[in-house]
């Protein structure tokens, strides 16, 4: 995999594209900066003009994927139907959940790679992990729960803490289908067990709600 090469003054990005490239083939351990720069034919000192070391690499990176993340979400939010809220919010809510393990199957490499860098939640509103539509998909699924709320389908005191419910169940089954011992599973039935995922995090949520009422 080698560059025709890039245009003067965009080395940056032509090694975040470079890199994107190696995490989808190779996942996110097929990336250093000697095979970026060899790729796009420069020395790896000029990476280093750049990128402070290979960590700082890797988290602008997986900024990105975490955009192309946000993006699909987008996707699939924009295709709910624009009926009554409450049904609304509960397509949105999947279409956040859905288009999340979707990307995982479609590119595990990227996958493996969004989410490994950061160890805390300060790039969840990073700008560099906005999609088109503005949205982190951290922020993709916070507009999904309120959605929930300002539907009548969970209350604000449940509303509370829901991003952490709702991400570890849909990462962890994401996870358990690309790198775990769910990957063994026909295409058809992972699909079916991603719908019920999702719909048991919506339910569970409804539910949690409705017995503190």
């Amino acid at each position: 995999m080698t560059r025709a090469g890039y245009f003067h003054g965009d080395l940056r990005r032509a090694l975040l594209d470079a890199g994107l490239d190696v995490a989808r083939e190779r996942g996110p351990e097929g990336v250093s900066v000697r095979e970026l720069a060899r790729i796009v034919g420069v020395a790896p000192s000029a990476v280093y003009r750049h990128f402070a070391g290979h960590d700082e690499l890797i988290s602008a990176l997986a900024l990105r994927a975490q955009a192309m993340v946000a993006d699909a979400m987008e996707r699939e939010i924009e295709a709910v139907p624009a009926r009554d809220p409450r049904a609304w919010a509960d397509g949105a809510i999947a279409a956040v959940g859905i288009a999340y393990v979707q990307f995982a199957w479609a590119e595990p490499g990227l996958f493996r790679l969004a989410f490994r860098a950061h160890r805390d939640l300060d790039a969840a509103h990073h700008d560099g992990a906005r999609g088109a539509s503005g949205r982190t998909p951290y922020e993709q699924l916070e507009r999904a729960l309120d959605a929930l709320v300002a539907s009548g389908e969970i209350t604000a005191e449940q509303r509370a803490g829901a991003e952490a419910l709702a991400w570890s169940a849909v990462h962890g089954f994401a996870t358990l289908t690309v790198e775990g011992p769910l990957r063994s599973l026909d295409a058809p039935v992972r699909d079916a067990l991603s719908r019920r995922v999702v719909e048991m995090v919506r339910l569970g949520l409804s539910a949690t709600a409705e017995g503190a009422r």
